[in-house]
């Protein structure tokens, strides 16, 4: 089924604007690699019932729930963000930093890359989420504490 022009502009408009935020949030939760792939499935997704998602109130925050179930059915398990290379030209990373993170809930680490890592607001992974400002930061909250004990760096 072809759809008109004028939702073809409209979900074009729509994805360069999430695309790249679902993907990061997806990648926080499953890794890179699964994280791309969940986001193109939520994308394929979103085209075939743009009609419907299109009106929501929030289709960002239900696409990136497709994605999750996409990604849960295509890995045998939700994992921490990869490994940092350790080329001469890539920032020095705690080595015990990936481990630490895949010790935390997947909420937890989703949140904490979010706002850590890209710099969203709690606000904006709230949105994301599809829970309450309060409760992205009680995530936040909880999980820095497990990486401060993780990593030896208690307060």
């Amino acid at each position: 089924m072809l759809k008109d022009e004028t939702a073809t502009g409209q979900f074009t408009d729509f994805v360069s604007v999430v695309e790249p935020r679902l993907r990061r949030a997806l990648s926080a939760a499953f890794g890179s690699e699964l994280g791309r792939e969940a986001t193109a499935e939520a994308l394929v997704y979103g085209w075939q019932h743009w009609d419907r998602i299109g009106v929501m109130e929030n289709p960002a925050g239900y696409l990136f729930r497709v994605g999750q179930r996409k990604a849960r059915r295509m890995g045998s398990r939700p994992h921490a963000i990869d490994q940092v290379s350790t080329g001469s030209a890539d920032p020095w990373v705690e080595p015990g930093l990936a481990p630490a993170l895949g010790m935390l809930t997947e909420k937890q680490r989703v949140v904490v890359s979010l706002v850590h890592a890209f710099d969203w607001s709690m606000s904006e992974v709230a949105a994301v989420l599809g829970v309450s400002k309060a409760t992205v930061q009680s995530y936040e909250k909880r999980a820095m504490k497990k990486l401060q004990r993780e990593l030896g760096a208690e307060q």
